[in-house]
């Protein structure tokens, strides 16, 4: 669907005018094509795709992620920018009112898995929405915008968020699905409390499923919830294996006649050339592992190996299933637990997440069938059918983010007083969903009767949020005028995508002692909230404290007890190529 639409746009702006087209009346829009993805490892999917189709064309595909920074020239030369939601929201509000910048000469933009509105990050998608459209109504000059999903529940509902007439709102159901999909949910009985034991009957689960489909020579991907799980449960099939003497029957593919043979010949002497030991280690027990954290080469050769046959079971986390095409005929879901480090614990795996991994299962090319299975705890099965059964709407998280974004329209010039930026929030799937669902935002049944529109409610959150950025001198809000004016401090937050809370931090700590020594202040920017998912573990402590007392020329506050001193730690010895 992306590629057809990002053909259709260059046909439109006169970039490709093969005679099969025909004659084409050109559309007075910006002639980049911008498609954002979830996450960078998604992005070089993506441009290795587009690269493939369109270099033929002589179109330019280039990666604008943290990753991978582009110099004026090549972002100019570029015909696809493939790009995360942070990044273009920073690039859209440096563009400002200047017509030749980067984020004012886009004419497509391609939201891919835009259930993403759901997440935290959503407000980020939101806010570059909403930014699009104002600059169309306030330009005249049309941007074409595209979300895709294969799990959005309220689809009417971004559909009038992203502002698509009916004639352009496609919806395809089950029965579209080229592969019939047959879903089994286990839940797993524990009688304990101990973690390593309710992980071993777990992978025992697992294990059934697994080899159940392997003895009928189909491949079989299993989906954990971190980066560390990829290789525990690799190594857990793989001694299970061992001690049911199926290793060398069902899992390894060296030696074997056919084509996973021919495969496993073919990959090894790449597979000794990888630095990641934990790639050779599993790739002679047939197994794989997959997680962002690992090196792109080694990513890319696993996918490789997985699709050729030259590995059969491949544990991975739900990176693969956001975008990369790796289909296999099992799908395993072990455990629904994920780490919140919002929570500080553990929360449900989403239902979206779920149906997004369920649809890896299956290969159309191969394939008559796909086989989906769910692992969880035998409390939370009733909870995930429940979900399967009732579509949940997707929700906003905007107003967590409001002061932020807020400030970022102030300093772009969009928004100048308090009208204005209650009008800007009527852009927002945040103002889609108060109108649709107003209890969930925590307005009455009386408020929405007196205010259809939520006008006021709308101007309560934005006031709000001004008194919040001027307490933090990020904004000045004269509340006589409703007058909203820029800072230097605002405008460097907004630049540099810093929160209104760590700055808040900032300003308290300066407050206290104006005249801070190096260490003082490289210790105040990992107080950030930023860094708050830098969690500390105990089985680390005595690393880091080696680290500190090697690495770090500034002083350290021993012992290292929290996430900014770690922070601080890390921060030295990266710079100091520890």
């Amino acid at each position: 669907v992306a590629l057809t639409t990002v053909a259709s746009h260059f046909r439109d702006v006169g970039l490709l005018n093969d005679a099969n087209f025909g004659e084409v009346s050109l559309l007075e829009t910006g002639s980049k094509v911008v498609y954002i993805a979830p996450m960078k490892a998604l992005a070089q999917e993506v441009v290795s795709k587009f690269h493939e189709k369109l270099h033929p064309l002589k179109l330019i595909v280039k990666e604008l992620t943290g990753d991978m920074q582009l110099t004026r020239a090549e972002a100019e030369a570029a015909n696809v920018l493939v790009t995360t939601p942070e990044k273009w929201d920073v690039v859209t509000r440096k563009s400002g009112n200047d017509e030749n910048s980067l984020g004012n000469q886009c004419g497509l933009l391609i939201i891919d898995e835009v259930h993403l509105l759901a997440d935290e990050r959503g407000a980020v998608i939101e806010s570059v929405v909403a930014r699009v459209h104002r600059l169309v109504e306030s330009r005249q000059r049309q941007v074409r915008i595209v979300g895709l999903s294969a799990t959005l529940p309220n689809y009417q509902d971004v559909a009038t968020f992203l502002q698509v007439p009916p004639r352009g709102l496609f919806f395809f159901g089950p029965e579209h699905r080229p592969v019939p999909l047959q879903q089994q949910f286990i839940g797993v009985i524990s009688q304990t409390k101990d973690r390593w034991l309710r992980e071993k009957k777990m992978n025992d689960v697992c294990y059934d499923v697994v080899v159940d489909s392997l003895r009928r020579g189909y491949q079989v991907m299993v989906f954990v919830h971190s980066r560390k799980g990829t290789g525990d449960t690799a190594s857990a099939l793989a001694e299970l294996a061992q001690e049911k003497d199926d290793l060398e029957r069902l899992f390894i593919t060296q030696g074997k006649e056919g084509d996973a043979g021919e495969a496993h010949k073919r990959y090894a002497d790449r597979v000794k050339k990888s630095r990641s030991r934990e790639v050779g280690l599993h790739f002679d027990n047939g197994l794989g592992i997959h997680h962002a954290g690992m090196l792109r080469a080694d990513r890319k050769l696993t996918e490789q190996m997985f699709a050729d046959g030259a590995i059969k079971v491949l544990c991975c986390t739900a990176t693969l299933a956001w975008g990369v095409n790796l289909p296999a005929h099992t799908v395993v879901i072990k455990g629904t637990e994920v780490y919140n480090a919002e929570k500080g614990g553990n929360i449900d795996l989403s239902i979206l997440d779920v149906q997004q991994i369920f649809g890896r299962a299956g290969r159309p090319q191969f394939d008559t069938s796909g086989e989906a299975t769910l692992i969880t705890s035998h409390d939370a099965l009733a909870r995930y059918l429940d979900k399967l059964v009732r579509a949940v709407p997707i929700e906003s998280n905007f107003i967590k983010q409001l002061a932020d974004h807020l400030n970022a329209e102030v300093v772009g010039g969009t928004v100048t007083n308090i009208e204005e930026a209650a009008s800007w929030l009527t852009y927002t799937y945040l103002h889609v969903r108060m109108l649709r669902n107003p209890l969930a935002y925590g307005i009455s049944a009386d408020q929405k009767a007196d205010d259809p529109m939520l006008r006021e409610r709308s101007k309560e959150l934005v006031i709000e949020a001004a008194k919040l950025l001027d307490e933090n001198r990020m904004l000045r809000y004269n509340i006589d005028s409703g007058n909203l004016g820029v800072t230097d401090l605002g405008r460097v937050a907004a630049h540099f995508y810093i929160q209104a809370e760590s700055v808040s931090t900032f300003n308290q700590q300066l407050e206290l002692d104006a005249a801070l020594t190096d260490s003082d202040l490289c210790h105040l920017i990992c107080c950030a909230t930023e860094f708050e998912n830098v969690k500390i573990r105990q089985e680390e402590l005595n690393e880091i404290d080696n680290l500190a007392a090697r690495a770090c020329p500034l002083k350290v506050k021993k012992p290292v007890h929290d996430s900014s001193d770690k922070s601080l730690v890390l921060m030295q010895a990266f710079i100091s190529r520890s």
